[in-house]
């Protein structure tokens, strides 16, 4: 299993939106960035990933799976443009902001960090383990 981050401004599309999907999840649409087109292809059924939300609050909410594997982006014709189903598995206790995230050394390399406008991202195993101890939920 491999983990990632999945970026969205909640005024767009927040947590509570995913949460209301429930198990039959919703397409990750829209993504327009080759870089995050590509993690989206290399994504397998049941990774896991961090659900942020981008803007004024900057902070992960929440943990998501990778409910269908990458397909056609619905929201365009044109094939260059894949996306990923995800659904909701828990929420944060506490939210992890990004300014905690800055402060702890071991998160220093996170993409997050070096890449902050790339909207999916892989993350880090250690990195992974550490954002749940700091929200205290479940990895």
């Amino acid at each position: 299993m491999r983990f990632w981050l999945f970026k969205s401004e909640p005024s767009t599309w927040g947590w509570d939106d995913q949460v209301a999907k429930g198990d039959i999840g919703e397409e990750w649409d829209g993504v327009r960035n080759y870089q995050a087109r590509n993690f989206m292809r290399e994504m397998a059924v049941c990774d896991r990933g961090f659900f942020y939300h981008s803007q004024k609050e900057k902070a992960v909410v929440g943990i998501v799976e990778v409910c269908a594997a990458a397909h056609q982006d619905s929201t365009t014709d044109d094939d260059r443009w894949v996306c990923v189903d995800i659904k909701a598995v828990r929420p944060f206790v506490a939210p992890v902001t990004l300014e905690q995230i800055k402060t702890v050394e071991s998160l220093s390399e996170m993409v997050l960090l070096k890449n902050s406008r790339l909207s999916v991202q892989p993350v880090g195993d250690s990195e992974w383990n550490t954002i749940c101890e700091l929200g205290n939920t479940k990895a």
